[in-house]
């Protein structure tokens, strides 16, 4: 089994840190390099950045983000938003990523999973999916920065995502994104359980028992937080020592 991994979530946009409630009310939360750098010094074991406005015109400022701080950083870097074809995930492997995380993309095309993973294996392949629960009580897949719906419910999609070729899961509760409720304990153990690969649990970590909790009962291999991190609630060290 997999170290279980406590991962910092950088939503960018333009060249800031940003952070809000459910995709929307966006604060400021400083400069990306200087803060994964903290993070890193804390013992935080992956950073994950999000460019959550996926612009073209913002892109190359994504990357060059990326590679100021994958140089200075040990541990591995996920970059994620914007990304659509294979060889947008070259380009980012370049900048410095060690992994690379699509979510729209693949919505729209399922086909670049596969092409990814034959091309630079499937240890870099993240399928990101982004679920709110509907007034059925259904789990289903948003795209666009979580502003549209899509028909696919959330577990037959995680499957079809491993076996298409991604080599981990980011799975992100819309309903519970900066609410600090708690992870969302029922999908997260759905996806876990349906899929072999490490399943990434996002979404309403407000306490460090939200972290133990997704763990121990949600299944998940890692947990991502960013606002109990970023508005100092905690700090990454503190969330390891009590995990």
């Amino acid at each position: 089994m997999l170290t279980r991994r406590v991962i910092v979530c950088l939503d960018v946009k333009g060249a800031r840190v940003v952070k809000g409630v459910q995709f929307e009310g966006l604060r400021d939360v400083g400069d990306p390099v200087a803060l994964s750098e903290r993070y890193e010094r804390e013992g935080a074991d992956e950073i994950t950045f999000l460019d959550i406005s996926a612009s073209a015109e913002e892109r190359a400022t994504l990357l060059d983000v990326a590679r100021r701080t994958a140089e200075r950083l040990f541990i591995p870097l996920t970059i994620g938003g914007g990304v659509r074809t294979a060889d947008d995930v070259a380009h980012a492997l370049r900048a410095g990523a060690d992994k690379v995380s699509m979510n729209s993309a693949i919505v729209t095309r399922p086909e670049l999973l596969t092409e990814t993973a034959e091309r630079f294996g499937a240890q870099c392949v993240v399928a990101s999916i982004d679920a709110k629960r509907d007034a059925n009580g259904v789990y289903k897949v948003w795209v666009k920065g979580g502003r549209e719906e899509t028909p696919l419910e959330a577990v037959a999609w995680a499957q079809e995502c491993v076996a298409r070729g991604a080599g981990e899961i980011l799975l992100t509760s819309i309903d519970r994104d900066g609410a600090r409720t708690g992870y969302d304990l029922a999908i997260t153990r759905a996806v876990a359980d349906a899929v072999h690969v490490p399943v990434i649990a996002s979404g309403g970590a407000g306490s460090l028992e939200h972290l133990a909790d997704v763990l121990k009962h949600g299944g998940a291999s890692a947990v991502l937080a960013a606002s109990i991190f970023h508005f100092g609630t905690f700090t990454v060290r503190q969330a390891k020592e009590y995990l």
